[in-house]
C-alpha cells in the first residue's frame, strides 16, 4: 500500500512495466477512486531570515543527520537516527533504539562507512548526542568537518528535515509498531524501497541508486587523465556571483573589458553641436 503517493509517482512506478500507460489516464482513475493525498496542515510561523545551503557536488561530500521520535503500541518511546546524503538524497542509515548516545551514533556511522566510505563533512544540529565528546573525537579522528547549524534554525539543515517529513509521512504514520525488532524490520524495508524503487522528483524522477549507477558509468567512460584539484567555490558568496556577472554580484571584469572594447553604435559616432541652446546632430 502506497497511500501517500500521488498520481505522478504512481505513474513513474507503472511506466517500466506498462510502457504505453499515459499519466492522464492514471490521473483519471486516481480521481475516480478518490485517492487524492490530503496534505497535513503545518503550523504557520512568522517569516525569518533563511541561510542558503551550500550545494554538494559529489556523493559522500556532506551527510546530514537528525533524530526522529515515535512510540510503540505500549507507549514506550523509540528514537530514530536518520542520515541522508545531500548530493544523491539517498538515505544512508536509519538507526532505531530506545536510547541513542554519542557513542551509539559513531558506531552506526562506522558500520555505514564500511560499505560506502566516510563523508568529507557532516551537518547536524546542536543536540547533546551530536555535540558530545565521543562524536567530536570521532569526527576529528577521521578528518571529517563538522557543520553545526545555528540553534533554533532547522531550515539550515533542510535536506534532512525534508527527508524526515517523508519518513514520518510514508513510514511511521502508516505502521503500528508492537516491538522494537518489528520497527527495525519495517524501517529497513522502507529505507531499501526509498533508495531503490521510489522515484524522486528532485533527481529527475529516478531513485537515488539509479542516479549513483548513472554517475559511476559516466565516470568510468572518462579518460584516465590526472587533472588539478578543483578549487572550492561557495555559490552564495558575492565573489562567485561577480565572476558570472549576475544581478546580485554585478558585472565581472571580463564583461566590463569586453564592453569597453566594443565599437560604439551609430548614435554615439555622430558628433553633436550646440547653437542657441539647442543640440544638433551633425
Amino acid at each position: 500500500m502506497r497511500r501517500r503517493f500521488g498520481y505522478r509517482r504512481i505513474h513513474d512506478l507503472l511506466r517500466p512495466e506498462f510502457a504505453g500507460v499515459n499519466h492522464k489516464r492514471v490521473l483519471r482513475l486516481y480521481q475516480q477512486a478518490n485517492l487524492s493525498v490530503r496534505k497535513r496542515r503545518k503550523a504557520k510561523r512568522p517569516a525569518s531570515e533563511r541561510m542558503p545551503l551550500q550545494l554538494a557536488r559529489a556523493v559522500n561530500e556532506v551527510w546530514s543527520m537528525d533524530f526522529v521520535s515515535d512510540s510503540l503500541a505500549s507507549g514506550r518511546r523509540i528514537k530514530f537516527l536518520t542520515v541522508a546524503d545531500d548530493f544523491s538524497h539517498e538515505c544512508v542509515q536509519i538507526g532505531a533504539d530506545f536510547g541513542i548516545s554519542g557513542e551509539y551514533v559513531t558506531r552506526l556511522l562506522d558500520e555505514t562507512a564500511r560499505f560506502r566510505g566516510y563523508p568529507r563533512a557532516v551537518r547536524t544540529d546542536n543536540g547533546p548526542e551530536l555535540t558530545s565528546r565521543a562524536f567530536m573525537a570521532w569526527a576529528q579522528g577521521h578528518g571529517i568537518r563538522h557543520i553545526l547549524i545555528e540553534p533554533g534554525r532547522p531550515m539550515q539543515n533542510g535536506y534532512i528535515e525534508s527527508f524526515n517529513g517523508k519518513f514520518r509521512d510514508e513510514c511511521l504514520n502508516e505502521h503500528w509498531f508492537q516491538t522494537l525488532p518489528q520497527a527495525r524490520a519495517v524501517v529497513a524495508a522502507w529505507r531499501q524501497d526509498f533508495n531503490e524503487v521510489r522515484p524522486h522528483s528532485s533527481l529527475g524522477r529516478i531513485p537515488p541508486h539509479a542516479l549513483r549507477s548513472s554517475i559511476a558509468s559516466k565516470l568510468s567512460m572518462l579518460p584516465k587523465t590526472s587533472y588539478p584539484a578543483a578549487k572550492s567555490i561557495n555559490l552564495s558568496t558575492p565573489d562567485f556571483l561577480r565572476s558570472i556577472g549576475t544581478e546580485e554580484g554585478g558585472r565581472s571584469s571580463q564583461m566590463v573589458a569586453k564592453a569597453a572594447t566594443r565599437a560604439p553604435g551609430p548614435h554615439k559616432s555622430r558628433p553633436i553641436c550646440r547653437e542657441n541652446g539647442v543640440l544638433y546632430a551633425i
